[in-house]
């Protein structure tokens, strides 16, 4: 018993004497026993949910983009955004066809109308500012969008096809050419990459009904053909979701109905009229399929042509992409597919109306490059390569004149001492080159005008047409006397032979050069000219009353 007492007290002294002692505890990694504190200091290096030092990079990589892309691609990128942002803010400018008519919403144009404001208020509306600042906005929110691509794939698979997904992206040819143009098209693109974020994929973390039916009705309103990428989308949550009334009751129906209500109250204020475009939109272009009038293609253009040349030398990882991924991301390959099928109907056809699918391609270019071993390394380099020339050639090169020309068109009239008594014509296939919002100056322009018929009329021809019948007789016509002659003239190096006597005979002489691009045939040349009169004659009545039809 002694014994087992002895025993006792000194286990009791032992541990008494640790008591005494620093003991050190192992410390736990796992995010659960991270105070609050420690928690906001690790986000402190987060932005947009990523490391700081990518979304920058992100950034200015389309910064560099933006100031890379100096050519034209379509007029929409300027009639339908900045030409009537232009016109919303300064009270001149030309609303095309369209706006007449009420197809198109002043949703889009009015984010671009604020920057104008804020920068006509600030006293720095210069012409420079006017064209870049936009564009600026543009590349910013397709690096929100490329961002959240990124994010995105790391939720639903990992960082390392994640990053893959990630150089795709940033390395596509025409989403370098597009992502940092004013187009609907474009924006269109940035709302469907943001919303498939919140979109209840299986394996997202970041999945929210509200959130991503929001910035899909926010596309819808700024370009109804936005419903059909997000239809097979649409159908397959409806049908995967146990609280189907509640989906639509307390989701859907409350975030069309606000959407709608702001996309209709800004047409009222600016239309002067209710009015929905959305459907005169959708009746234009889908029931009555007036959109052939600006050209058709066969039903299978955009698998042939069009599809095969966005993707680019991503083809064939898009391929090899498609066979690896895994099933739960067949809803996207679905997606591409019934995309194609429904644009194939119709007649017009453009590669720019595809361009909202290409970033769930690039989903399946990512799964190619992540299961490439040996040629790993050759492959990044061809796919780098490849569409840097690409890139760098439509962005620096190929149809830059109708925009280079525009500064030409800047200096008649802030440098011309005589500015009422300068006037442009401009003798291009309409809408070549952007207006207004390029020149920011109240100068008389007149270009040849291109509405389509919508009266039925058999054997329709626009003043475009009938102007390229035969250029010489409708100068002459047009143009009888020398108090009718605008001062400069600007049509593309084509043309210069077919209208050469009417240049001698009104003393028009080539003052500047635009280099275009090389085509072999057509009404677009290689070069843009621009003609001015030695002896200037009296204002133009004809360019002098159609501006003040336009403030």
């Amino acid at each position: 018993m002694e014994r087992g007492r002895e025993d006792a007290s000194l286990t009791l002294r032992g541990l008494q004497n640790r008591s005494h002692e620093k003991i050190k505890l192992r410390k736990r990694k796992s995010t659960l026993y991270f105070s609050t504190q420690e928690k906001n200091a690790r986000r402190r290096g987060d932005l947009l949910g990523e490391n700081i030092h990518l979304v920058l990079f992100t950034i200015a990589l389309r910064i560099l983009n933006c100031f890379l892309v100096q050519t034209s691609f379509v007029p929409d990128e300027y009639w339908q955004s900045l030409e009537v942002a232009h016109h919303m803010v300064f009270n001149y400018g030309y609303l095309t066809w369209e706006w007449t008519e009420r197809l198109r919403s002043y949703t889009y144009p009015l984010i671009f109308a604020s920057i104008y404001k804020i920068l006509h208020l600030l006293g720095k509306d210069s012409v420079q500012l006017l064209i870049w600042i936009p564009r600026l906005a543009q590349a910013l929110l397709s690096a929100v969008a490329d961002v959240r691509l990124y994010s995105l794939m790391k939720q639903l698979e990992n960082q390392e096809v994640a990053r893959w997904v990630f150089f795709c992206q940033l390395c596509s040819w025409f989403t370098w050419y597009c992502c940092t143009r004013t187009l609907t098209n474009t924006m269109e693109t940035v709302l469907t990459i943001i919303a498939l974020f919140y979109y209840p994929l299986e394996g997202s973390k970041s999945m929210n009904s509200v959130k991503y039916s929001s910035l899909v009705a926010l596309a819808f309103i700024i370009r109804p053909t936005a419903v059909i990428p997000w239809t097979p989308l649409l159908f397959r949550h409806f049908c995967q979701e146990p609280r189907k009334l509640d989906l639509i009751l307390h989701h859907f129906l409350p975030v069309g109905f606000a959407t709608l209500s702001l996309s209709l109250m800004i047409d009222r204020i600016f239309f002067g009229q209710w009015t929905l475009v959305q459907f005169n939109f959708l009746k234009f272009n889908v029931l009555q399929n007036l959109g052939t009038f600006y050209g058709s293609h066969p039903w299978h253009w955009y698998f042939s042509q069009g599809f095969p040349v966005i993707l680019g030398t991503h083809l064939p990882f898009f391929i090899h992409g498609c066979y690896l991924a895994p099933k739960r991301h067949r809803i996207l390959l679905v997606t591409v597919l019934w995309t194609l099928l429904v644009y194939s109907m119709l007649s017009h056809k453009e590669f720019r109306f595809i361009y909202p699918v290409l970033p769930f391609c690039m989903v399946f270019c990512g799964y190619s490059l992540t299961h490439l071993k040996t040629w790993k390394k050759p492959a990044l380099s061809f796919l780098f390569l490849s569409n840097l020339f690409l890139a760098l050639y439509t962005g620096l090169v190929h149809q830059r004149g109708t925009l280079d020309v525009m500064s030409h068109i800047q200096k008649v009239c802030y440098n011309n001492p005589n500015k009422s008594s300068a006037s442009i014509f401009i003798m291009m296939p309409c809408h070549s080159t952007p207006y207004y919002s390029h020149v920011h100056c109240p100068l008389p322009m007149r270009f040849l005008q291109c509405p389509p018929d919508l009266t039925g009329k058999s054997q329709y021809l626009d003043e475009a047409d009938v102007f390229y019948l035969n250029p010489l007789n409708w100068l002459h016509r047009e143009f009888h006397d020398d108090a009718s002659l605008p001062t400069h003239l600007i049509t593309f190096s084509i043309l210069e032979e077919e209208i050469s006597a009417f240049l001698i005979s009104s003393n028009y002489n080539r003052t500047a050069v635009f280099f275009h691009t090389h085509l072999p045939e057509g009404r677009i040349g290689s070069h843009v000219y621009v003609y001015e009169r030695k002896l200037k004659g009296k204002f133009n009545t004809k360019m002098n009353s159609e501006l003040s039809e336009i403030n």
